[in-house]
């Protein structure tokens, strides 16, 4: 059994809530130079989902952190453009994610787990891999939809035999994503897609772990045990085998009542610098983990578009607000032609109103709208005030 360090450093709550948000790139002056791919570099992984409120939420990453950056300039910083070579490529990390094409060899682990894995939800039929593949290599990069097609019914879980077979050469890392298309996955060969150099599975299983849980910690800053796991989605226990030897060390942090660890880059100076005033993404892994989120900033953060819609509390897309390094509310948000509509606000008080105003106002200039209406206040005693803000920062 590893003996490991005893915990030297003391961190404040408030210390911890500091390096979180510069670890993730919220405190502080932006990277513009290195841009999209910067952060993407800096986060490690961004979660992708369907669904597309103001944008798609890898495209709220990106904005949360560099303010009105062109959606195309994330599009073209995240997948392949023309016969470049990627940047990144999708697998499954903390969920389907975005990762840095430098990592692919760091999930080697998760691509053999895939291959001796003996249960699917989905049966493969006999000869759909091997054509999947042939098909792949005679034509170049195709859509499930060009494959044979992605359903057999109009179920959106049904899938066809070439969207099994391809999804499952996708797991295995045989194939790679390289774009979206009409947010339809376009595959490719890997041995086409990912640079020679990186494309292979040599590094044994402590090798990926032990990286992967010191890339966790750098995101995070500072994290428990649990917090380290849930970034890329491991075993508690594959944490334990190579955090001593991850980078990271041991802190103990006011109020946690979980044994941490920090980055100690992040513990050598103070964070200072400005606080990003903005709109969350319901996926953006400052507050993915919804225990950390609630230990860190004191704020419960559910995404409510799966639940029935007469149980929602806060709407369907809540876009959690960041203001002063502090959660002040959130904004279930929708597009009407050129009017952002707040349809549900929810608000700590009246101090929050003047950065949700700034929030709104910037989100809909950066997707095109001249105009911005609320429709449901928590609190409707701010309205009046609320009004004011927005007149104020629309004029």
């Amino acid at each position: 059994m590893t003996t490991l360090p005893r915990p030297t450093t003391e961190l404040s709550a408030d210390e911890a809530r500091r390096i979180a948000l510069r670890a993730q790139g919220f405190l502080g002056a932006p990277d513009r130079r290195s841009g999209v791919r910067g952060v993407l570099r800096h986060l490690g992984a961004v979660q992708l989902d369907t669904i597309s409120v103001l944008a798609r939420s890898h495209e709220l990453i990106a904005y949360a952190r560099l303010g009105a950056v062109g959606r195309a300039a994330v599009e073209e910083a995240y997948w392949r453009t023309g016969q470049q070579p990627p940047h990144s490529f999708e697998y499954w990390s903390h969920a389907a994610c975005i990762l840095p094409i430098e990592e692919w060899p760091h999930f080697a682990f998760r691509r053999r787990a895939y291959r001796n894995r003996p249960h699917w939800h989905h049966e493969l039929p006999d000869g759909a891999y091997d054509q999947v593949v042939k098909q792949l290599r005679a034509e170049g990069p195709l859509t499930a939809t060009e494959l044979g097609g992605a359903k057999r019914t109009s179920e959106w879980w049904d899938w066809s035999g070439a969207k099994v077979a391809v999804e499952r050469a996708l797991m295995y890392g045989e194939v790679v994503c390289v774009e979206r298309r009409g947010w339809k996955r376009v595959y490719d060969l890997a041995e086409r897609a990912v640079p020679a150099a990186l494309l292979h599975d040599d590094l044994d299983d402590t090798e990926c772990l032990r990286r992967l849980v010191g890339l966790a910690g750098r995101a995070l800053g500072v994290g428990t045990r649990a917090d380290i796991a849930d970034y890329h989605r491991l075993k508690g226990e594959q944490v334990d085998a190579v955090i001593a030897d991850s980078g990271l060390v041991p802190v103990t942090v006011e109020g946690w009542a979980k044994p941490a660890w920090a980055d100690p880059q992040a513990l050598a100076s103070p964070p200072r610098g400005r606080h990003r005033t903005t709109l969350l993404s319901p996926f953006d892994s400052l507050v993915w983990e919804r225990a950390r989120t609630e230990r860190i900033f004191g704020f419960t953060h559910r995404l409510e578009a799966y639940v029935p819609k007469q149980k929602r509390v806060h709407g369907y897309f809540a876009m959690p607000v960041l203001s002063g390094g502090r959660l002040v509310g959130r904004v279930d948000p929708a597009r009407e032609g050129r009017t952002l509509v707040a349809k549900q606000v929810t608000l700590d008080g009246p101090r929050a109103v003047p950065a949700l105003a700034r929030a709104l106002v910037e989100a809909a200039g950066w997707v095109d709208c001249t105009d911005v209406r609320v429709e449901r206040l928590d609190r409707e005693e701010l309205r009046k005030p609320l009004t004011a803000e927005l007149a104020h920062a629309l004029a």
